[in-house]
C-alpha cells in the first residue's frame, strides 16, 4: 500500500513538472498581443530598431538622383562670339579706310595730310593735331596753324612727304595745292589700294576662324541647329564686312583715277 502511494506521488510529480515545462516554453515563444498594451511596451524598441537600420541604409546609400552628375543647359556663347567677330571685322574696315585716306588722290581731300608727322621741339605730332586742314576747291588745301610759330615745321613736313606737294605761306595759314597724278601715280596708287584691301580682308578672315574655332570648342555641349546656325551666321557677317571693305577699295581706285 505504501509503494503504490510512493508510485502515485512520483508519477503525479512528473506530470506536474512536464505542465510546468509546457507552460514556459508557450510562454518563451509566444509574441504579446500587437495590440495589447505589453505588445506595444514589447515590440517598440525592435520597431525602433527597424526603423533606424532602415533610415541608416537609407543614408549611406546614394541613390540614382543623388548622383550629382545632372545635366546643365549649357549657356549660349552665341552672342558673345558674334559680338567679338563684329568688333574685330569693324576695327579691320576702319584701319583700312585709314589707310586709303593717306594715298594721294587728284582729288584735295583733308585726309591726304594725316599721316604727316611734324617735328615740334623734340616730339613728332600728327600734322592734324596741331592744325585744321580744310578744302579750298577740287585741287587746294588749306592748313591752319594753331601756334603760328609751328608753320616752318608743317611746311617742311609736307614738302618732305612722299605726296609731291609743294606749299606756300599764305599769312597765317599754308595753302597746299596738289598736282594733278599721273597715269604712272594713279597706276602704282591702284596698286598699293589692292594690297590693302587684301591684307585687311586677311584681317576679316581671321576674326572669322577665331570665332569658328570658338564655335567648335563648345560644339559638344550645343545641339548641332544651334552650332550651324551660329557658322552660318559668322559667315554672313564676314560676307557683308568683306563687301563693305571691296565697296571702300573700289571707290578709292575711282577717286584715284578721277572717274
Amino acid at each position: 500500500m505504501a509503494f503504490l502511494l510512493r508510485r502515485g506521488a512520483a508519477i503525479a510529480a512528473r506530470s506536474f513538472r512536464a505542465a510546468a515545462a509546457s507552460s514556459a516554453s508557450t510562454a518563451v515563444h509566444r509574441l504579446p498581443a500587437v495590440g495589447s498594451l505589453a505588445g506595444a511596451g514589447e515590440l517598440a524598441p525592435a520597431r525602433l530598431f527597424l526603423l533606424e537600420s532602415r533610415r541608416g541604409f537609407a543614408k549611406g546609400k546614394k541613390s540614382k538622383d543623388d548622383r550629382g552628375d545632372t545635366v546643365q543647359a549649357a549657356p549660349d556663347i552665341g552672342p558673345t562670339v558674334k559680338s567679338a567677330a563684329t568688333a574685330q571685322m569693324d576695327a579691320a574696315v576702319i584701319a583700312l579706310s585709314r589707310e586709303l585716306s593717306k594715298l594721294r588722290t587728284g582729288r584735295a581731300s583733308p585726309g591726304m595730310l594725316d599721316h604727316i608727322m611734324v617735328q615740334t621741339a623734340d616730339v613728332k605730332v600728327a600734322l592734324n593735331h596741331i592744325a585744321v586742314v580744310s578744302v579750298l576747291d577740287a585741287h587746294t588745301l588749306s592748313v591752319m596753324p594753331y601756334d603760328p610759330d609751328s608753320m616752318k615745321s608743317i611746311e617742311h613736313a609736307i614738302i618732305s612727304s612722299p605726296l609731291g606737294i609743294n606749299p606756300t605761306p599764305d599769312g597765317n595759314r599754308i595753302i597746299a595745292a596738289i598736282p594733278p597724278l599721273t597715269k604712272e601715280n594713279i597706276q602704282a596708287l591702284c596698286k598699293i589700294v589692292t594690297k590693302s584691301a587684301e591684307d585687311f580682308k586677311q584681317s576679316i578672315r581671321r576674326a572669322r576662324q577665331k570665332a569658328l574655332d570658338t564655335i567648335k570648342k563648345s560644339a559638344s555641349s550645343m545641339p548641332k541647329d544651334d552650332i550651324k546656325r551660329l557658322e552660318k551666321e559668322i559667315e554672313e557677317l564676314t560676307k557683308k564686312f568683306i563687301k563693305s571693305a571691296d565697296d571702300m577699295c573700289k571707290a578709292k581706285e575711282k577717286e584715284i583715277s578721277g572717274s
